[in-house]
């Protein structure tokens, strides 16, 4: 249950959680969806919830730690066909800037890398509230999905359908689930 604190004026130092944290996607494969998640990642939030754009957010997603709960297809996204994650080990995202753009919703800008490509993204961040555990620790959730194309990130390989089509579609949607613990 979440626990209100009084509004700060300072900035919280908050280190992400990867047990208490998710980095999921899905993309289109034929007419289905698959589903994945990575495993390894980390990154730090600074966090004034009075003054948002005094905030920042890093970001960082180990791309030889993806799961597709198939082995032959997680080693075929980490080769040079897609992540190639030998190459490009590193997904990273550093906030330019953060924005409120309403109660507890934040724009949070800043170049997004995969495979060396760097996009700008706004990603849409919704603040879930503060919470104290159990050792006392304070705690944060942030949770934000943005549906991004992956050919924009030289994500580009394909296989050509009999039927017409492609087998792996471009849009994927990507979502974090994040809580981070004050430091």
């Amino acid at each position: 249950m979440a626990t209100s604190f009084p509004a700060s004026t300072s900035t919280r130092t908050l280190v992400i959680d990867p047990t208490h944290s998710e980095a999921t996607f899905q993309v289109r494969h034929l007419i289905t969806k698959v589903r994945g998640s990575f495993g390894e990642f980390a990154g730090t939030i600074e966090f004034d919830e009075a003054h948002p754009e005094h905030s920042s957010v890093t970001f960082t997603i180990q791309t030889a730690s993806i799961d597709t709960n198939q082995a032959d297809r997680d080693t075929h996204l980490r080769s040079e066909d897609f992540f190639h994650a030998e190459k490009f080990p590193m997904i990273t995202f550093k906030s330019t800037s953060v924005k409120a753009s309403g109660k507890d919703h934040f724009a949070v800008a800043g170049p997004l890398t995969i495979r060396g490509v760097s996009q700008d993204i706004v990603l849409p961040v919704t603040f879930l509230g503060l919470a104290k555990d159990p050792w006392g620790k304070e705690r944060a959730g942030f949770e934000t999905e943005i549906t991004l194309n992956r050919k924009d990130f030289g994500l580009v390989w394909n296989a050509a359908l009999e039927t017409g089509g492609f087998l792996v579609g471009d849009e994927v949607r990507i979502t974090l689930s994040i809580q981070g613990v004050a430091q």
